[in-house]
């Protein structure tokens, strides 16, 4: 698992022409939920192109441990028997979420509001992750939780035995906090109301939706008004998971800045709330494409183009975009720096707490490359150099965190020089086939033996 074992570099190398078809994992936030439901549910879920990596895999195990029966039949194809709402039963053992935060706080969600206690862990990374930000609203439904400084894992999760519904203004935006006070409100009686300022994600409003969960969405004067009514008997679905669109960024990102490039990613989940990145790289000028758009269980879809352009310009990305696109900013830096001119991303604090300090690791790696960045508490900005004029030539350190590992092999095939990371073994918690996926269609990667 990412962050226990010993690490390993990776190097990539200036490439020739990516040209293909890309097919990324499924998605992973959907991923996630689709198992989480299904073992809310009473009867089988059958689910379909299930991302494999680690997180997700450790969301099933997790799901076993709470009692639900969950079968994996190969290909991405699983299966998950579940136990209902509010049938949780009490984990034997320490339930381990590796890397995933997404993973971790929305079972906490899930099991809060059932009358058992479980205790969770994480890798190093995940461990100093603040869960305060989950564990404070769901003390409303009377959740009790116990954790090490900072309110960081491990962190042990008393469930309400009486719970009582909640009504919680999200502070910041987040999807996992909004997701994590649904799910604890499925058990609660009455009904539960999250408000949010901006739009996050909302795959577990459409997903619940999909289950039979009663649920409204509202935008009013006081934001968007979820509603969600407690204590439904969810029915088990079957489920198609479209690929990741945060996923699809670093094919689609790799071909933009590789001379010669033309690169289709099909199947692409183009739910408005996660496609920011593609808005903006056509803002920048990029060749890219959406082709046969559709939809696929009640999530649009599209296969995406994307074809290599030398002539993209920095702008300045719309603050009320980043909640579309919040894991997707690392990568995008490193298309900023092959453009020309400034490109300016604010009101990203959220930043600051994923993985990592993702604003800081990238620009650690940036500069030791060449590239100039500013930066403040939320917000940063890179001076591009142009389709040929990046540098290259660092090791940058990934910190434990997949998607600064993989931007930084991004950077390396249309850098001057290599680019390597100080371990690519945490790219196998979200795209565990990122190295032969990346590798057919001509990228240059080496990893140490």
């Amino acid at each position: 698992m990412s962050g226990h074992g010993t690490p390993i570099p990776m190097t990539s190398h200036r490439s020739g022409p990516l040209t293909g078809v890309a097919e990324v994992p499924g998605d992973k936030s959907i991923s996630h939920r689709s198992l989480i439901l299904g073992a809310m549910a009473v009867g089988e879920t059958k689910i379909s192109g299930l991302l494999e990596g680690e997180d997700v895999l450790d969301t099933a195990k997790a799901m076993q441990a709470f009692g639900a029966d969950v079968v994996n039949h190969g290909g991405g194809n699983w299966s998950v028997f579940g136990v209902g709402v509010g049938g949780f039963a009490e984990p034997e053992n320490v339930i381990d979420c590796g890397n995933s935060g997404t993973g971790v706080r929305l079972i906490m969600g899930a099991m809060a509001t059932c009358p058992i206690t479980a205790t969770f862990t994480g890798d190093a990374s995940l461990n100093k992750r603040p869960m305060a930000r989950v564990t404070d609203p769901l003390a409303l439904f009377g959740t009790q939780s116990v954790g090490r400084e900072g309110g960081r894992l491990p962190m042990t999760i008393v469930g309400a035995t009486d719970p009582v519904p909640v009504r919680y203004e999200v502070p910041v935006p987040s999807a996992q906090v909004k997701s994590a006070v649904l799910l604890a409100g499925l058990n609660a009686p009455g009904k539960t109301v999250v408000i949010e300022q901006e739009a996050t994600r909302d795959h577990s409003e459409r997903m619940l939706a999909g289950f039979g969960a009663e649920i409204s969405v509202e935008d009013t004067e006081e934001g968007r008004v979820i509603t969600l009514t407690g204590r439904p008997e969810l029915k088990p679905q079957v489920i198609a998971v479209p690929r990741d669109p945060s996923s699809a960024a670093f094919p689609v990102c790799a071909a933009l800045i590789t001379p010669g490039s033309d690169v289709l990613v099909p199947g692409i989940g183009l739910n408005p709330t996660r496609a920011g990145l593609f808005a903006t790289l056509r803002d920048m000028g990029a060749d890219l494409t959406y082709e046969n758009e559709r939809e696929e269980g009640g999530e649009p879809v599209a296969d995406l183009r994307a074809r290599y352009s030398p002539n993209m310009t920095g702008i300045e990305v719309p603050p009320e975009r980043a909640a579309s696109m919040i894991d997707e900013y690392p990568v995008l830096s490193v298309v900023a720096s092959f453009a020309t001119g400034k490109t300016m991303m604010a009101g990203v604090k959220e930043l600051r707490v994923k993985e990592s300090d993702r604003i800081d690791a990238m620009a650690r790696g940036l500069r030791a490359n060449g590239v100039t960045v500013e930066e403040g508490d939320d917000w940063w900005e890179v001076t591009g150099l142009g389709i040929d004029g990046v540098p290259g030539g660092a090791t940058c350190e990934s910190f434990l965190d997949h998607r600064i590992a993989m931007s930084f092999m991004v950077m390396g095939m249309g850098a001057q020089n290599s680019v390597s990371v100080d371990d690519g073994t945490p790219i196998a918690t979200s795209f565990p086939i990122f190295t032969p996926l990346m590798t057919q269609l001509g990228a240059k990667l080496e990893t140490a033996a």
